[in-house]
């Protein structure tokens, strides 16, 4: 464009000289060797500007003459040259596709079109055909003479590490990716191998020396940058909690400048907060982790904040938690769990039974057995309660590379990936839609639990406090006494009576010898053990009752819960079997304990 338009510029020059002459007209005279010569200006320019054509038109051809057999050599060369690029093009095209034979070829016929020291493509064309066939010795004795070149040393030191690490030689991989950080910061690849290996090697301070130039060099993206700095220093952090607390203090809270959400930092900051007693700040902490996204960690630090408070006081935590994000399984929990501890079980139970129906997990079952057990006591609906957490998924954890941790460590134990942990569920059947009309899986628990076994039903400690404090007062006695545990029997539950001292006169025995029923007295109530019956593979013997004794047992007029009385034939005391009878539970031994009668 810019020949043209220099070419239009000398054209519109020309024409306004000749027009210029044009208006000016006069003669020209030359006398030359006895002769004059007569013409008009104009014929005589004219003239002129022809003779300077002419020569310049001489000395080309004159020029072209005179450099063709170069012009011709050059344009064999570059012809030559050409093919041997394209050849060259063709190669590494087939050493990427795989085509090893065509590969080879190429590789053979860049060789005699392309010197390799005007070219060092060609020992990546060769390095990258013998990895495909299989010769990496061959290859990696390529990338060392492509590392001794100043032009190819990074190609070089690329390939070495590739093939380290392909070999499983971590040192070495680590080696080469800093002599190319070293000589090259801008390489991406490099940096991040290196902070890898300085990460798993727990140097942390190199390497957030080693990201700071990165982020320098805008070799990383800014964000990525900033999530990896907040867990570098955030594992800083995790290794000084316990040798400098105000130390990883600090860097937690930096690590939560760059990266709000990250969880592990915000735990560490308040846990380094709570050692110094600074309750306040860490608490703020704990909530703005929670408002950004719920954790059963942050839930746990922030309930237990105080070693000091009750449960009820845990509770009220609790309810704040829940208040600030409602309708969430991890807040539901959190309330479950305190209202348990405060014996708050109706609010515990209906916590819990919310968050089954917004995440029917292993814990939240667990948690309802809990529950259960506290308040009904009923092994029916208990072992509901744990069928149903062995068929439920598992709880989300800190996973990497397929490994669950307990805890979030910064670095995968696997591959050494840096920030490979994260919180999630771990893998397993997923449940399919829901069909209009259908329940969940927590919501069909809820509805298939079985209704309360009034018959074995246990008291709660509710229930025995207020029978304790409905007795009336009476001279107390501290008598000692050997709590006999009664044999389990295949029909009912055995009562066993047995007199608190064998030598006390309010004790009868029958004339054949054989113990009998303990006297109450006035000042005394007789003390009944209750166990329930137990299932077993195979029958305890027991005494036979006599054909003509009416009802086993029968309740007791004292007030709250009845122990039961055998009507007439007395059943046989636990120290009258011998140790070696197969129906007494050897797993517990009798304990001496001082009970007070009323």
């Amino acid at each position: 464009m810019i020949r043209i338009l220099i070419f239009v510029l000398i054209v519109l020059a020309l024409g306004a000289g000749f027009s210029w002459l044009a208006d000016r007209p006069g003669e020209l005279s030359l006398v030359w060797m006895g002769q004059r010569i007569e013409t008009s200006l104009m014929v005589g320019a004219t003239l002129l500007v022809a003779l300077i054509a002419a020569i310049l038109l001489v000395v080309w051809l004159v020029r072209v003459i005179w450099f063709s057999p170069h012009s011709i050599a050059r344009y064999f060369r570059v012809r030559k040259r050409d093919r041997g690029y394209q050849a060259l093009s063709t190669g590494l095209i087939a050493a990427g596709a795989g085509d090893a034979i065509l590969a080879r070829k190429m590789t053979a016929r860049t060789r005699g079109l392309l010197s390799a020291d005007q070219e060092p493509l060609i020992h990546l064309l060769e390095a990258q055909t013998a990895l495909i066939e299989g010769k990496h010795d061959d290859a990696r004795r390529k990338f060392e003479r492509m590392a001794e070149d100043p032009e190819t040393r990074e190609l070089g030191l690329r390939g070495l590490y590739l093939e380290a690490k392909r070999l499983g030689a971590n040192e070495a991989a680590r080696q080469y990716a800093e002599q190319a950080a070293d000589k090259a910061p801008h390489l991406a690849w490099a940096t991040l191998a290196t902070l890898d290996e300085r990460s798993q090697a727990g140097r942390w301070d190199e390497a957030v020396h080693l990201l700071d130039q990165s982020r320098t060099s805008h070799v990383i993206d800014r964000k990525e940058a900033d999530r990896k700095k907040a867990v570098l220093l955030a594992a800083r952090a995790r290794e000084r909690l316990d040798a400098d607390p105000k130390a990883a203090r600090d860097d937690a809270l930096a690590a939560l400048k760059l990266d709000p959400a990250l969880v592990p930092a915000g735990l560490i900051a308040a846990k380094a907060l709570f050692r110094e007693d600074n309750l306040r700040k860490a608490a703020s902490v704990l909530e703005k982790l929670w408002k950004h996204a719920p954790h059963p960690e942050i839930a746990r630090a922030y309930v237990r904040a105080r070693s000091g408070d009750s449960a009820v006081d845990r509770l009220k935590r609790a309810r704040k938690l829940e208040a600030w994000k409602p309708n969430n399984a991890v807040s539901l929990m959190a309330v479950a769990e305190s209202a348990l501890e405060a014996r708050e079980l109706e609010l515990a139970r209906s916590m819990a039974e919310a968050a089954a129906r917004i995440a029917p997990t292993e814990s939240v079952f667990l948690l309802l057995a809990d529950i259960e057990e506290a308040d009904t006591g009923d092994e029916g609906r208990i072992r509901h309660w744990m069928n149903q957490a062995l068929k439920s998924p598992r709880d989300a954890a800190w996973i990497a590379d397929s490994v669950v941790s307990q805890e979030w460590l910064p670095v995968s134990p696997v591959s050494g990936r840096l920030d490979a942990f994260e919180w999630k569920m771990p893998v397993s059947t997923i449940d399919g839609p829901l069909e209009e009309g259908g329940v969940s899986r927590g919501e069909a628990a809820i509805r298939s639990l079985p209704p309360v076994a009034t018959s074995v039903a246990a008291p709660s400690r509710a229930e025995q406090d207020a029978e304790v404090a409905t007795q009336p007062t009476k001279p107390t006695e501290t008598v000692e006494r050997t709590i006999a545990i009664a044999v389990p029997v295949p029909t009912e539950s055995v009562i066993v009576y047995e007199p608190a001292e064998p030598a006390r006169p309010n004790v009868a025995a029958d004339t054949d010898g054989k113990p009998g029923q303990e006297l109450a007295t006035k000042d005394e109530t007789p003390l009944a053990v209750r166990t329930p019956v137990l299932p077993s593979s195979s029958p305890s013997p027991s005494p036979s009752p006599s054909p003509s004794s009416p009802s086993p047992v029968q309740p007791s007029s004292s007030g709250g819960r009845s122990a039961t009385k055998p009507a007439e034939a007395p059943v046989e005391p636990f120290f009258g079997r011998p140790p070696d009878d197969p129906g007494v539970r050897t797993d517990r031994v009798a304990e001496k304990t001082t009970f007070k009668l009323f």
